[in-house]
Protein backbone atom coordinates (compact mmCIF):
# COMPACT_ATOMS: atom_id res chain seq x y z
CA UNK A 1 0.00 0.00 0.00
CA UNK A 2 1.34 3.42 -0.95
CA UNK A 3 2.45 5.72 1.84
CA UNK A 4 0.07 8.62 2.37
CA UNK A 5 1.69 12.07 2.49
CA UNK A 6 -0.17 15.23 3.49
CA UNK A 7 1.12 18.40 1.84
CA UNK A 8 0.03 21.55 3.67
CA UNK A 9 1.01 24.39 1.33
CA UNK A 10 -0.87 27.48 0.16
CA UNK A 11 0.96 28.28 -3.08
CA UNK A 12 -0.77 26.57 -6.07
CA UNK A 13 2.41 26.23 -8.16
CA UNK A 14 4.29 24.58 -5.30
CA UNK A 15 1.29 22.38 -4.54
CA UNK A 16 1.39 21.12 -8.12
CA UNK A 17 5.17 20.67 -8.29
CA UNK A 18 5.53 18.80 -5.01
CA UNK A 19 2.40 16.75 -5.57
CA UNK A 20 3.51 15.60 -9.02
CA UNK A 21 6.99 14.65 -7.81
CA UNK A 22 5.65 12.74 -4.81
CA UNK A 23 3.09 10.87 -6.91
CA UNK A 24 5.77 9.92 -9.44
CA UNK A 25 7.73 8.43 -6.54
CA UNK A 26 4.79 6.23 -5.65
CA UNK A 27 3.23 8.16 -2.78
CA UNK A 28 -0.43 8.94 -2.27
CA UNK A 29 -0.70 12.72 -1.80
CA UNK A 30 -3.37 14.80 -0.09
CA UNK A 31 -3.06 18.58 -0.52
CA UNK A 32 -4.40 21.19 1.88
CA UNK A 33 -4.08 24.92 1.32
CA UNK A 34 -4.89 26.20 4.79
CA UNK A 35 -4.83 25.30 8.46
CA UNK A 36 -8.57 24.78 8.82
CA UNK A 37 -8.93 22.16 6.07
CA UNK A 38 -5.77 20.36 7.10
CA UNK A 39 -6.85 20.03 10.72
CA UNK A 40 -10.34 18.90 9.72
CA UNK A 41 -8.84 16.15 7.57
CA UNK A 42 -6.41 15.08 10.32
CA UNK A 43 -9.31 14.61 12.74
CA UNK A 44 -10.59 11.81 10.53
CA UNK A 45 -7.31 10.21 9.52
CA UNK A 46 -3.64 10.88 10.09
CA UNK A 47 -1.31 10.50 7.09
CA UNK A 48 1.97 8.59 7.16
CA UNK A 49 4.01 11.81 6.85
CA UNK A 50 3.31 15.55 6.74
CA UNK A 51 5.07 18.21 4.66
CA UNK A 52 4.18 21.48 6.28
CA UNK A 53 4.65 25.14 5.38
CA UNK A 54 4.81 27.67 8.23
CA UNK A 55 2.94 30.60 6.67
CA UNK A 56 -0.49 29.66 5.31
CA UNK A 57 -2.59 32.37 3.71
CA UNK A 58 -2.79 35.35 6.04
CA UNK A 59 -1.65 33.30 9.05
CA UNK A 60 2.16 33.63 9.31
CA UNK A 61 2.52 30.90 11.97
CA UNK A 62 -0.32 28.55 11.02
CA UNK A 63 2.12 25.72 10.29
CA UNK A 64 3.46 25.87 13.83
CA UNK A 65 -0.11 25.53 15.12
CA UNK A 66 -0.77 22.55 12.84
CA UNK A 67 2.45 20.88 14.03
CA UNK A 68 1.50 21.42 17.68
CA UNK A 69 -1.91 19.81 17.20
CA UNK A 70 -0.45 16.90 15.23
CA UNK A 71 2.02 16.18 18.00
CA UNK A 72 -0.85 16.01 20.47
CA UNK A 73 -2.39 13.31 18.30
CA UNK A 74 0.81 11.35 17.63
CA UNK A 75 4.36 11.59 18.95
CA UNK A 76 5.67 9.39 16.12
CA UNK A 77 4.09 10.88 12.99
CA UNK A 78 6.97 12.13 10.76
CA UNK A 79 6.67 15.90 10.23
CA UNK A 80 8.88 17.93 7.90
CA UNK A 81 8.68 21.71 7.75
CA UNK A 82 9.13 22.86 4.15
CA UNK A 83 9.26 26.63 4.13
CA UNK A 84 10.84 29.77 2.70
CA UNK A 85 11.88 30.81 6.22
CA UNK A 86 15.40 29.80 7.17
CA UNK A 87 16.26 31.85 10.26
CA UNK A 88 17.71 30.08 13.29
CA UNK A 89 14.68 31.20 15.30
CA UNK A 90 12.24 29.56 12.90
CA UNK A 91 14.28 26.36 12.67
CA UNK A 92 14.54 26.03 16.45
CA UNK A 93 10.85 26.89 16.86
CA UNK A 94 9.87 24.19 14.39
CA UNK A 95 12.01 21.53 16.00
CA UNK A 96 10.89 22.58 19.47
CA UNK A 97 7.31 21.87 18.46
CA UNK A 98 8.32 18.35 17.49
CA UNK A 99 9.14 18.43 13.79
CA UNK A 100 11.56 15.76 12.57
CA UNK A 101 13.18 17.95 9.93
CA UNK A 102 13.21 21.53 8.65
CA UNK A 103 13.92 22.22 4.98
CA UNK A 104 13.84 25.38 2.91
CA UNK A 105 11.97 25.51 -0.38
CA UNK A 106 15.15 25.92 -2.42
CA UNK A 107 15.98 22.28 -1.68
CA UNK A 108 16.25 20.11 -4.78
CA UNK A 109 13.47 17.63 -5.40
CA UNK A 110 15.83 14.60 -5.24
CA UNK A 111 17.12 15.83 -1.88
CA UNK A 112 13.59 16.29 -0.56
CA UNK A 113 12.60 12.80 -1.70
CA UNK A 114 15.72 11.39 -0.03
CA UNK A 115 14.79 13.00 3.29
CA UNK A 116 11.25 11.62 3.05
CA UNK A 117 12.54 8.17 2.16
CA UNK A 118 14.96 8.25 5.10
CA UNK A 119 12.15 8.91 7.58
CA UNK A 120 10.05 6.07 6.19
CA UNK A 121 13.04 3.74 6.11
CA UNK A 122 13.72 4.30 9.80
CA UNK A 123 10.17 3.33 10.70
CA UNK A 124 10.24 0.24 8.50
CA UNK A 125 13.64 -0.95 9.73
CA UNK A 126 12.62 -0.55 13.33
CA UNK A 127 9.37 -2.45 12.81
CA UNK A 128 11.20 -5.25 11.00
CA UNK A 129 14.13 -5.78 13.34
CA UNK A 130 12.93 -5.38 16.91
CA UNK A 131 11.56 -8.18 19.05
CA UNK A 132 8.66 -7.60 21.47
CA UNK A 133 10.94 -7.65 24.54
CA UNK A 134 13.75 -5.65 22.98
CA UNK A 135 14.47 -3.18 25.77
CA UNK A 136 17.57 -1.35 26.89
CA UNK A 137 18.10 -0.16 30.45
CA UNK A 138 20.89 2.25 31.32
CA UNK A 139 20.61 3.54 34.87
CA UNK A 140 17.29 5.39 35.16
CA UNK A 141 16.79 5.22 31.38
CA UNK A 142 14.57 2.58 29.78
CA UNK A 143 14.26 2.30 26.00
CA UNK A 144 11.51 0.17 24.50
CA UNK A 145 12.40 -0.36 20.85
CA UNK A 146 9.15 -2.07 19.96
CA UNK A 147 7.02 0.84 21.14
CA UNK A 148 9.53 3.55 20.22
CA UNK A 149 9.25 4.78 23.79
CA UNK A 150 11.72 6.13 26.33
CA UNK A 151 11.23 6.37 30.08
CA UNK A 152 13.32 8.32 32.55
CA UNK A 153 12.89 7.46 36.23
CA UNK A 154 9.85 5.38 35.20
CA UNK A 155 8.19 8.38 33.53
CA UNK A 156 7.51 8.50 29.79
CA UNK A 157 9.57 11.03 27.82
CA UNK A 158 7.48 12.34 24.92
CA UNK A 159 10.01 12.04 22.08
CA UNK A 160 9.52 12.28 18.34
CA UNK A 161 10.78 9.44 16.14
CA UNK A 162 13.99 11.33 15.32
CA UNK A 163 14.60 12.17 18.97
CA UNK A 164 14.01 8.54 19.95
CA UNK A 165 16.66 7.30 17.52
CA UNK A 166 19.19 9.87 18.73
CA UNK A 167 18.69 8.87 22.38
CA UNK A 168 18.89 5.17 21.47
CA UNK A 169 22.09 5.70 19.50
CA UNK A 170 23.74 7.57 22.38
CA UNK A 171 22.56 5.29 25.18
CA UNK A 172 23.48 2.10 23.34
CA UNK A 173 27.13 2.83 24.12
CA UNK A 174 27.34 5.00 27.24
CA UNK A 175 30.54 7.01 27.47
CA UNK A 176 31.30 6.68 23.75
CA UNK A 177 31.31 9.89 21.76
CA UNK A 178 29.02 9.97 18.73
CA UNK A 179 29.84 12.54 16.08
CA UNK A 180 27.03 14.31 14.26
CA UNK A 181 27.79 12.18 11.21
CA UNK A 182 27.55 9.00 13.29
CA UNK A 183 24.23 10.12 14.73
CA UNK A 184 22.91 10.75 11.22
CA UNK A 185 24.00 7.26 10.21
CA UNK A 186 22.52 5.72 13.34
CA UNK A 187 19.10 7.29 12.80
CA UNK A 188 19.14 6.57 9.06
CA UNK A 189 18.57 10.25 8.37
CA UNK A 190 20.01 12.95 6.13
CA UNK A 191 20.07 16.08 8.26
CA UNK A 192 22.57 18.89 8.74
CA UNK A 193 24.66 19.75 11.79
CA UNK A 194 22.36 22.53 13.01
CA UNK A 195 19.39 20.17 12.95
CA UNK A 196 21.22 17.58 15.10
CA UNK A 197 22.20 20.35 17.54
CA UNK A 198 18.60 21.55 17.81
CA UNK A 199 17.35 18.01 18.40
CA UNK A 200 19.89 17.50 21.20
CA UNK A 201 18.76 20.72 22.89
CA UNK A 202 15.14 19.69 22.64
CA UNK A 203 15.86 16.20 23.99
CA UNK A 204 17.63 17.66 27.03
CA UNK A 205 14.67 19.96 27.69
CA UNK A 206 12.23 17.05 27.59
CA UNK A 207 14.27 15.04 30.10
CA UNK A 208 14.67 18.12 32.32
CA UNK A 209 10.90 18.54 32.40
CA UNK A 210 10.82 15.25 34.28
CA UNK A 211 14.12 15.66 36.13
CA UNK A 212 15.44 19.24 36.44
CA UNK A 213 18.86 17.86 37.41
CA UNK A 214 19.19 15.74 34.26
CA UNK A 215 22.68 16.10 32.77
CA UNK A 216 23.36 12.77 31.06
CA UNK A 217 23.95 14.04 27.51
CA UNK A 218 27.39 15.64 27.22
CA UNK A 219 28.55 17.90 24.44
CA UNK A 220 32.13 16.99 23.58
CA UNK A 221 33.24 20.10 21.77
CA UNK A 222 34.67 19.52 18.34
CA UNK A 223 33.69 15.85 18.45
CA UNK A 224 29.99 15.28 19.13
CA UNK A 225 27.85 13.96 21.99
CA UNK A 226 27.83 11.11 24.49
CA UNK A 227 25.54 9.57 27.07
CA UNK A 228 27.10 9.50 30.53
CA UNK A 229 26.04 7.31 33.45
CA UNK A 230 27.16 9.46 36.33
CA UNK A 231 24.92 9.39 39.37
Amino acid sequence: MAKRIALVEDEPILQQNYSMALKKSGYEVMVYGDKKNALLAFQNRLPDLVLLDIGLGDEPEAGFEVCRELRQKSSQLPIIFLTALDSDFDIISGLRLGADDYLTKDISMPHLLARISALFRRMELLAATNEPDDKLEVGDLTIDNERLSVKWMQQLVDLTVTEFWIVAALANKPGHVKSRDQLMQAVKAVVDDSTITSHIKRIRQKFQTIDPKFDHIDTVYGMGYRWNNRA
